[in-house]
């Protein structure tokens, strides 16, 4: 009863979310493109072998050492990777090219998730972290399909939102037939919420093996070597409204004791990099965009990362990073790909999403929290001034990461056990 009240409500509602994704389209042009995918229409769907569902960029990237170990392993099934943004589908298409089949999820009702799969036919379905929607599990369960949660993580915050709708999330937790969770505080939230513990596994996150590809070294080391090797470089990632005058600010701070201090400031979203480069202009500050090719010049104290694609080359190019969505309450954002650099991480106090591998590097000593933006300023001021102190802070951080891989190999024999 209460998932043919959702569908209700769902279909519904229908004609708000058009016209959201309308409105989003003003921003972000790509957002009025490829609308029959969202009914389940056209896309390049690859039937009869493995489907992953990665709703947008950061799960494109976590999964994307597991998709390759599956397409070495099974060089004869085609995979097919969902997403739900049309930055997550610019992530597949760089990551995959055409080794893999890609489409846009539809929208959570039955006869449209009935006809993807019925389209898709696979042998297995991989959602990675937590994007559970309860027609797309309820009919996948229908179809036969073996449902795979891969890298799963639950907050406490997200755990008591879904306890709020019990009579609908518990019976679509429950017919999951494997989770593989990151950390055994979260495996306790799963249970609560109907998952059995026969169809879990702690395996922790797979994000700590991600590893800078080399052709993104050698790009990161041409970068910096070009804009000057003993200039301060310091990136502010996926930063979010709210966040980059804080930001700002902090940088403001650094100028005063390191004047041709470079900041990268990269927005999370791709829509907002028209407005935050308006920002930095308005703010006073001599800036270059990404998108044109330029190197920043001495008196550019900014460098706006507009490009898609490019942050985890950007990492490697900056002498520390900080973290956004996390002076703000979104939860932050994943500190494991500075980590891998071995560059310092720094990080507002916001972290519920990511709270186990915060904890982890709390407890390596390998991030620097701060509660403000005024504290960034003083911690990146600090960390420029000590270089023992910041390659002392990045190997920790490095080691970290180290210490924790190993999740990919347990979380693929897991898939590979239900193939």
């Amino acid at each position: 009863m209460a998932r043919r009240l959702y569908t209700l409500f769902f279909f519904l509602c229908l004609p708000l979310i058009l016209l959201r994704l309308l409105y989003r389209a003003i921003k972000a042009p790509a957002y009025a493109r490829r609308w029959a995918e969202r009914f389940a229409l056209g896309g390049d769907v690859r039937s009869g072998g493995i489907w992953v569902h990665a709703v947008s960029v950061g799960e494109s990237i976590a999964a994307a050492p597991m998709v390759r170990e599956l397409l070495k392993r099974y060089p004869a099934l085609p995979i097919t990777v969902t997403c739900m943004t049309p930055t997550g589908s610019e992530q597949i298409r760089k990551l995959f090219g055409g080794q893999v089949g890609h489409a846009y999820l539809p929208y959570d009702l039955p006869w449209l998730q009935r006809r993807l799969l019925r389209r898709l036919q696979p042998k297995i379905g991989i959602i990675m972290e937590t994007e559970l929607w309860p027609n797309l599990v309820a009919e996948a369960g229908r179809a036969r399909v073996p449902l795979v949660l891969a890298n799963a993580r639950l907050s406490a915050r997200s755990a008591r939102g879904y306890q709020r709708v019990g009579a609908l999330v518990r019976p679509m937790f429950a017919a999951l037939d494997w989770v593989a969770v990151q950390s055994q505080a979260e495996a306790l939230r799963f249970i609560e919420l109907g998952v059995g513990r026969e169809q879990m596994q702690v395996t922790g996150s797979i994000k700590f093996d991600f590893r800078p590809d080399p052709q993104q070294v050698q790009q990161a080391q041409e970068l910096r070597a070009r804009w000057g090797s003993d200039r301060p470089v310091w990136i502010a990632a996926s930063t979010h409204a709210g966040e980059d005058e804080q930001v700002l600010r902090a940088h403001r701070q650094v100028l005063d004791t390191l004047p041709d201090a470079l900041l990268i400031l990269v927005p999370r979203h791709p829509e907002r990099f028209d407005s935050v480069a308006r920002q930095v202009s308005e703010t006073g500050f001599g800036m270059v965009r990404r998108s044109s090719g330029a190197l920043p010049a001495a008196d550019q104290q900014v460098l706006v990362g507009d490009t898609m694609g490019e942050l985890m080359m950007l990492y490697g190019a900056g002498d520390m990073a900080f973290v956004g969505g996390s002076l703000i309450e979104r939860g932050g954002h994943n500190p494991l790909e500075p980590a891998a650099w071995g560059i310092p991480v720094l990080s507002g106090p916001h972290v519920f999403n990511f709270e186990t591998v915060y904890e982890r590097l709390r407890a390596g000593e390998g991030v620097v929290m701060v509660q403000s933006g005024d504290e960034l300023g003083q911690a990146v001021v600090r960390l420029m001034a000590t270089r023992e102190e910041r390659q002392a802070l990045g190997e920790r951080a490095l080691a970290v990461v180290n210490k924790n891989r190993g999740a990919l190999d347990r979380v693929v024999e897991g898939i590979v056990e239900r193939l």
